[in-house]
């Protein structure tokens, strides 16, 4: 599904989805596609929801995000582990 359809088909709500088509871009995160898994009122929720499947299916690209918002590209951050000794 295009992110305009689900912008469409869930105004102003949380959705929590997976990207089904994603590439990197010049330090960007661009989804073409998405696969619709929960939507939400309360970004609590959405939250909620996100962390539960990150943690049972870490390796697939899920995302949770406001209808409100444009487009899917956003910044890529890596973030490091520092293991102490």
């Amino acid at each position: 599904m295009q992110w305009e359809e689900v912008r469409e088909k869930f105004p102003d709500e949380w959705v929590v989805f997976e990207a089904a088509e994603a590439y990197s871009e010049d330090g960007f995160r661009c989804i073409d596609s998405v696969t619709v898994i929960d939507r939400y009122e309360d970004s609590a929720d959405a939250m909620k929801r996100y962390k539960e499947l990150h943690r049972s299916q870490p390796a697939k690209e899920i995302y949770f995000i406001h209808t409100s918002r444009p487009d899917l590209k956003m910044e890529e951050k890596w973030v490091g582990f520092k293991r102490w000794r």
